[in-house]
């Protein structure tokens, strides 16, 4: 019973012994032979029933209270502290995954502050060298009655330490995959094997922080005493319990808000609480679902910028619609789409191999007849994707930046068209990823930018 105050085992236990006591002279009172039962003696019982049931609830809320919101005895020390600010080295397992299974409470490094008001960490320029992975799946299957297919034999490795974003439109597998990661779903086929334990195993749950797409609380609850039961439910306790729901509570910008009940909270502020009880654990493997989807612009860039400062203490897998997010803290992404993996590397890589150059050219107005001859000249061509008219600008993707940068420039001034700017553009991340999802076969073809496989043909 490491999980309870012993003052509050005093209190309760002689009061659960008088209610049981009180219930049972009730009922021998009110069916004793020769026993008249009169409505007043229904009330009188009735009502002292109900003053001593209440006793212990009144008890336990003042005196848990006191011991909830105490200050922790002790503040964080880590970022100053050798004996954590050092991760364990990783050592080599004899199961296929390369990464080594990490303690079940392994402190955050001092590269994590409490100050969550820098700007975003940028992605990674370079690809992260080959080494241990803290997820791997193999040939991971769901299928769902009526022959849905929520995942389709997924090939993936998300190297350790690393920020790694899953993309796909809405229906592509994403939660399904993260659910099964995290022991909420069983898969129909496949292996997986996360901070180096396999999916099933009793020991994932002290390796992971999970945050949920649509996360529910008791919104009587407050945000420390959440925090603290979700510690309770790791083992830990005491002090260290304290201290470490202060330190996640300040970390995600609660620390003002812990002792008021989640009821009042917005839904931005339940999103930071979701992360402050994934993180309380210290886990190796953090992932999150759509993290970041109810926050404000400020939360968001916070949140990401906490997001950033866990590279290389752990691994931290999360999806999202906000491809913007994605560019500014991921070092590698991966794209689902119908189920399938279409494409997996590092993010400038993928930049580099299928952002190709986007033109917008914006004529002057009262040219309808010489844009339309333009539009139709470009569409002819064959060192054009896409041409498109929108709202008086036309916007040009190539395959062959070398001969549209020859031949553009001549094809307008055939067409006859007068123009107030030409601009080159390096396309977004967002600009991938419709390319990719929307050609879904095509693009996974061989020779794409993976380090796994792309599903089935």
């Amino acid at each position: 019973m490491s999980g309870i105050e012993p003052q509050l085992l005093v209190l309760l236990v002689p009061i659960v012994l008088v209610e049981l006591g009180l219930a049972v002279w009730a009922l021998y009172d009110l069916t004793r032979p020769g026993r008249r039962v009169r409505g007043d003696s229904r009330l009188m019982w009735g009502l002292i029933v109900l003053l001593v049931s209440l006793i212990g609830p009144i008890l336990y809320f003042v005196v848990g209270r006191q011991e909830s919101t105490g200050e922790p005895e002790a503040p964080p020390v880590w970022p100053t502290d050798p004996a954590v600010a050092a991760p364990a080295a990783p050592v080599a397992p004899a199961a296929p995954v390369a990464l080594a299974p990490a303690p079940s409470v392994s402190p955050i490094p001092a590269a994590v502050a409490p100050v969550l008001t820098a700007a975003p960490v940028a992605a990674a320029a370079e690809p992260i060298p080959s080494g241990p992975s803290a997820i791997a799946s193999r040939g991971l299957t769901k299928h769902y009655p009526g022959g849905i297919v929520a995942l389709d034999r997924l090939d993936l490795d998300v190297p350790a330490g690393s920020v790694f974003g899953l993309l796909g439109p809405n229906g592509a597998g994403k939660t399904t995959t993260l659910r099964m990661l995290v022991g909420l779903a069983r898969p129909t086929a496949g292996t997986a094997t996360v901070a180096g334990v396999p999916l099933g195993d009793e020991r994932l749950t002290a390796r992971i922080g999970f945050l949920d797409q649509d996360p529910r609380y008791y919104g009587w609850s407050t945000g420390r005493e959440l925090v603290e039961l979700v510690g309770r439910l790791h083992g830990m306790d005491g002090t260290e319990l304290r201290a470490r729901v202060h330190e996640v509570l300040d970390l995600v910008g609660l620390a003002d808000a812990a002792d008021r009940r989640i009821a009042t909270y917005s839904g931005g502020m339940r999103q930071r609480l979701g992360i402050a009880q994934a993180l309380v654990n210290r886990p190796a493997v953090l992932i999150l679902d759509e993290p970041v989807s109810s926050l404000d612009p400020e939360g968001r860039r916070d949140l990401l910028a906490l997001i950033g400062r866990l590279r290389g203490s752990a691994t931290v897998l999360f999806s999202t619609h906000v491809l913007a997010d994605v560019e500014r803290v991921c070092d590698r992404v991966a794209i689902l789409d119908h189920g399938r993996l279409v494409v997996v590397g590092p993010l400038q890589a993928l930049l580099d191999r299928y952002a190709l150059p986007i033109y917008r050219i914006d004529p002057e107005p009262g040219q309808s007849e010489a844009v339309d001859r333009l539009v139709t000249s470009l569409r002819a061509t064959d060192w054009t994707i896409d041409v498109s008219l929108d709202l008086g600008r036309l916007r040009i993707t190539v395959n062959d930046p070398a001969r549209a940068a020859r031949e553009l420039l001549p094809a307008i001034v055939a067409a006859g068209v007068a123009v107030a700017g030409v601009e080159r553009a390096r396309p977004s991340l967002e600009d991938v990823f419709l390319q990719l999802t929307g050609s879904a076969g095509a693009s996974a073809a061989p020779g794409a930018v993976t380090s796994g496989t792309a599903g089935a043909a």
